[in-house]
């Protein structure tokens, strides 16, 4: 496959859907919820094809490759949710009339051409998909192997059901081999911003790799601190919750800190906490500090708030942090003073997501400093544009002074 010939192709196409009216986009949102629903029994055939021909993976990422009734109601919640949401596009930011008939404004538009790399999550390409249609980006997805058929299967559910519904040719592609990561990366003629999720040296590798612009979200070294003024009866779900619900996520806890005021008392009360085992591991080196996407857990004690801070700093990976404490001045240190895209109180790590965070999905999580940060939903898929309206003005009449500029501001 020519995947640069795909990209100039999904390029093109983006122009037509990010001037589609909202009613159109959200008209094939809805259809392509339906057609999930209607098409699910082969959407199942090739994800069980998938699983047995994956049989020797890892647990949590046939967790992660299952695609069963609960993704699929999740999914289609999710797209019918995206459609209650307000127009991310056409949105007037400011508006100043800078002389008589000359009026500025700053309007927001979708970025383009989005490529995203995900893991092996078939629900991830149903939402990055929907987000995508939704903000009036074209999309080029690429899959993880493992999940190859069910990728293949909903995506030509997608795409037929949103043509049919009036969305452009092209309006979305779908890359199915590793070559074809090679390629798209160096089309930054055609693709506007590149989502990679995966390993941190993955990330760096398309960092290093590409010219295009790059959101880049790698490992998620995410924390508990219990500290010494917590209440355990919140503190031990929070834990259980945070490590156990989702094991294969990246906002799932990797790190547990105690104050070692109250890290016996903590450790008494785990092991038979939740309904599946947690192995908690003391630390012994820095290597132990590290994403497992299992049932695994590092335990630290602390002997202060500011280790437990200076700790995540220097170790996490600046996705998602939480203290749990009943200290309202040291959840306050804690949260102004975590480097983290999340900071939370009182609260599981595994709240980080944008449908929770009523985004609708996420195309993924952004740790680095500057904006979109965190989940990645709607708004972050937008850039914008000034447009200028004037009655035949030209410059030279304020430049030899005919006309002078008085900047009302409209909105």
């Amino acid at each position: 496959m020519d995947y640069k010939e795909t990209a100039r192709r999904v390029k093109e196409a983006s122009i037509r859907l990010g001037a589609l009216p909202e009613e159109t986009r959200n008209r094939a949102l809805e259809a392509i919820a339906r057609a999930l629903q209607e098409n699910k029994e082969a959407i199942f055939a090739a994800n069980q094809a998938d699983l047995e021909a994956g049989a020797d993976l890892p647990a949590p990422i046939l967790g992660r490759l299952t695609f069963g009734d609960h993704k699929l109601a999740d999914v289609t919640d999710g797209l019918r949710g995206l459609i209650g949401l307000a127009d991310p596009t056409g949105r007037i930011l400011f508006e100043r009339e800078l002389d008589e008939g000359l009026v500025l404004s700053r309007v927001t538009c979708p970025i383009g051409v989005i490529g995203v790399i995900f893991e092996s999550r078939p629900d991830a390409l149903v939402q990055i998909s929907g987000l995508c249609v939704k903000s009036g980006n074209g999309s080029i997805l690429k899959g993880g192997s493992e999940a190859r058929r069910t990728n293949r299967a909903l995506f030509d559910t997608i795409y037929e059901a949103g043509l049919k519904a009036g969305l452009p040719e092209y309006f979305t592609a779908l890359i199915e081999d590793r070559a074809g990561i090679g390629e798209i990366i160096q089309c930054s003629e055609s693709i506007d911003l590149l989502i990679p999720r995966g390993s941190n040296s993955f990330v760096k590798y398309i960092m290093d790799h590409s010219d295009i612009p790059v959101m880049g979200h790698a490992a998620g070294i995410c924390h508990v601190y219990v500290d010494k003024a917590a209440d355990l009866e919140k503190a031990i779900p929070i834990i259980v919750d945070a490590k156990t619900q989702y094991v294969a996520a990246c906002n799932a806890a990797e790190t547990l800190l105690l104050h070692r005021d109250i890290a016996d008392a903590v450790m008494e009360r785990l092991p038979g906490a939740g309904s599946i085992p947690v192995e908690y591991i003391p630390a012994a080196s820095e290597a132990d500090y590290k994403e497992y996407l299992d049932y695994k857990m590092t335990v630290k004690k602390v002997d202060s708030l500011e280790e437990a801070i200076a700790h995540i700093n220097r170790y996490g990976s600046h996705h998602t942090d939480s203290i749990v404490t009943e200290d309202e001045a040291a959840a306050d240190t804690f949260m102004d003073l975590v480097d983290s895209a999340g900071v939370y109180w009182n609260a599981s790590t595994r709240f980080a997501d944008g449908f929770r965070y009523g985004f609708g999905a996420e195309v993924g999580i952004s740790t680095g400093k500057m904006p979109p940060r965190g989940p990645v939903g709607l708004d972050g898929l937008v850039t914008y544009k000034y447009k200028l309206k004037g009655r035949g003005h030209i410059v030279g009449d304020y430049a030899e002074g005919r006309r002078r500029f008085h900047f009302r501001e409209l909105s």
